[in-house]
């Protein structure tokens, strides 16, 4: 259960397949015995395969994690995109009255589902081949799996178990200060930008996007 409040609630698909395409490291949290057992993994999201996509990952074989999975346990994968701290200075109205606190903002993607195993060789080397395309791609030289060799592919391969979750329930949390007025809103986004960091001015961006505070003042 995620707390939300109806002001940070996304639930546009194609913001949220957006952030995690933009952010495929996932935390993967799965439910067994009682226990959490948590996990990074990078993800492929299918956005059309299944009623609200498909996630598809691997995990070493000695990560019992798969192992688990046979029981049917539900999991969430939480994808997180840009984050800042959000100083209360930024905003024109504690100059005005002083009721202001400091706050953070982040823009964060929860997919629910139920996860599988697969190991079937062609369907391994398939996500492995698709995850290497991927992230190779802004390379001046990108490496590719047939770069390695064959022997070397084959013992790498049997190393891995293939995972894939059919989301079954996508939440998305952007908080964004839309619950500020609009002059503090451009403050936040001002003193977001002078901080000059990567994070702070991704975070920027999406508070001058945000339209769902457009109409306040």
């Amino acid at each position: 259960m995620t707390y939300l409040p109806p002001h940070f609630d996304e639930t546009d698909r194609a913001t949220l397949h957006a952030l995690v395409q933009a952010h495929p490291l996932g935390t993967w949290v799965v439910q067994h015995q009682g226990e959490l057992l948590v996990n990074q993994i990078p993800f492929l999201l299918d956005a059309e395969r299944g009623e609200h996509g498909t996630l598809v990952g691997h995990v070493a074989r000695a990560n019992p994690v798969w192992q688990v999975l046979a029981s049917g346990a539900p999991s969430v994968v939480v994808f997180t995109g840009p984050q800042a701290y959000v100083s209360p200075n930024w905003y024109p109205s504690k100059h005005a009255h002083g009721k202001a606190v400091p706050t953070w903002n982040y823009a964060t993607v929860h997919a629910h589902g139920v996860p599988q195993v697969f190991d079937d060789p062609a369907r391994v080397l398939e996500l492995v081949t698709r995850l290497t395309q991927r992230h190779e791609a802004a390379q001046a030289q990108p490496w590719q799996v047939s770069d390695a060799p064959a022997d070397y592919l084959q013992s790498m391969l049997k190393a891995i178990v293939g995972i894939e979750i059919p989301v079954r329930r996508w939440v998305g949390k952007f908080k964004l200060s839309q619950n500020r007025p609009q002059s503090d809103r451009l403050g936040v986004a001002a003193g977001l930008i002078g901080q000059t960091t990567p994070q702070a001015t991704a975070m920027a961006a999406l508070v001058q996007a945000e339209p769902k505070a457009a109409g306040k003042s």
